[in-house]
């Protein structure tokens, strides 16, 4: 429900174009990793994903998010993820994301584990990963699909005021959005060498999605 009702705002609310990687490949039991700038991202790009053909992802979100009534209860009915940040029931996230990989459903994981604490709508290159990405691909095997987005924070920035005035003018405004996605990580080598290596491929996803919206401040970061 919550992926069908993304495919009818996200066109009301910019103009998304998605481009993808020559190898890129969204195959069942894929861990989908992209960047994270704004509350809008994740809608964005599980539209792309759907308009890819891929089959609707489990998301990998903040706990915080099931205390809100109505969207708590449909995250937990459609199978999506909590994660405890600093609690002990963070390996239990890991755990159930386990079991979807296994079942051969996409797995969606915000590597960065935090949105910006930016006000501005710039475009910025990723921030530091921490380990729950390579702790999932070491434990699984399964292979990482970087995705790169840019645009959503042109929709939600900032403090609450400006994000509420931001999709209240959304649809007028319509603001271009772009989705990359590149070619799947086998990841191998130590933890830190694999949380790099998923950096760096996000990162160069992130600066091709950016590069089709003309941000160039954001390239030369």
């Amino acid at each position: 429900m919550l992926n069908r009702i993304a495919d009818i705002l996200v066109p009301t609310m910019g103009r998304l174009s998605v481009t993808t990687d020559p190898r890129a490949e969204l195959r069942p039991g894929s861990i989908i990793a992209p960047n994270h700038t704004a509350l809008a991202d994740p809608a964005i790009v599980v539209t792309a994903l759907r308009r890819l053909g891929a089959a609707d992802p489990v998301i990998m979100a903040a706990a915080g998010l099931w205390r809100i009534p109505l969207l708590g209860r449909a995250l937990a009915r459609e199978g999506h993820i909590p994660v405890f940040r600093g609690d002990r029931r963070a390996a239990a996230a890991l755990d159930l994301a386990a079991q979807a990989l296994d079942q051969g459903r996409l797995v969606l994981i915000y590597a960065e584990g935090c949105l910006p604490r930016r006000r501005d709508a710039a475009e910025a290159a990723p921030g530091a990963f921490r380990s729950g990405l390579a702790r999932l691909a070491e434990r699984t095997g399964a292979p990482v699909v970087p995705v790169g987005q840019a645009g959503a924070r042109r929709i939600t920035s900032g403090g609450t005021v400006k994000q509420l005035a931001g999709l209240a003018t959304a649809p007028v405004r319509r603001p271009h959005l772009h989705v990359h996605v590149g070619a799947p990580l086998e990841l191998t080598g130590e933890r830190t060498v694999r949380t790099a290596r998923a950096h760096s491929a996000v990162t160069t996803a992130w600066r091709t999605a950016a590069g089709h919206l003309g941000e160039a401040a954001a390239l030369a970061a």
